[in-house]
């Protein structure tokens, strides 16, 4: 049986890690965050202010859930969904 090239089984280290996409105005930064220990809402809200070089900017932070819709994250609690419920 031979394996179709297109095929791609995740990494061990690509299962524990979830992939940050941020947009601040036209500027991307793209990182990753440790699945198994992710921290709380406002070391990643920092860490968004850090990565973009706005320390003293408010951000509304979001998700894309299954289905799409972009949902808020405001707190640890759904931070902590944002992250669980991600795929690799």
């Amino acid at each position: 049986q031979t394996m179709n090239k297109s095929h791609r089984v995740p990494s061990n280290r690509c299962l524990s890690t979830v992939e940050v996409k941020s947009k601040f105005g036209a500027e991307f930064r793209r990182f990753s965050l440790d699945r198994s220990k992710p921290g709380r809402f406002d070391e990643f809200y920092g860490l968004l202010q850090h990565v973009h070089h706005i320390p003293n900017v408010e951000l509304l932070v979001g998700y894309a859930d299954v289905h799409g819709d972009l949902l808020p994250i405001n707190n640890d609690d759904n931070y902590q969904k944002a992250i669980s419920t991600r795929q690799p």
